[in-house]
């Protein structure tokens, strides 16, 4: 006979692997601002910053701005080398990391 399924572990297991995934998806977007030096705005500058980003259509900038990101990420692997201690494919945890983002191109 079968094992009946445990809906409720199954859930919180779920929930559980959401709340870490948002949770390290909020500290790689602060590993970026800072390892952008994007910490030294003001919040009211940033905000701005992304907000004329997500209304601008022109696909054209968007693209330059794609390729500036992905080459920011490639100057940075080139510098110095990987840390064992570090994800894959998250953001680099101090300023002289090499990991580029997942998806770096129009993610963020």
């Amino acid at each position: 006979m079968r094992k009946p399924r445990n809906f409720d572990m199954e859930l919180k297991a779920l929930e559980d692997k959401a709340r870490e995934l948002k949770t390290r998806k909020v500290q790689q977007l602060g590993e970026l601002m800072i390892a952008t030096v994007a910490d030294s705005l003001t919040a009211e500058e940033l905000a701005g910053a992304l907000v004329a980003l997500a209304e601008t259509k022109d696909a054209g900038k968007r693209e330059a701005w794609a390729k500036r990101g992905a080459a920011f990420f490639q100057g940075r692997s080139r510098r110095s080398a990987p840390a064992p201690d570090r994800d894959a494919g998250g953001v680099p945890t101090q300023l002289g990391g090499a990991q580029p983002a997942s998806g770096a191109t129009g993610a963020a």
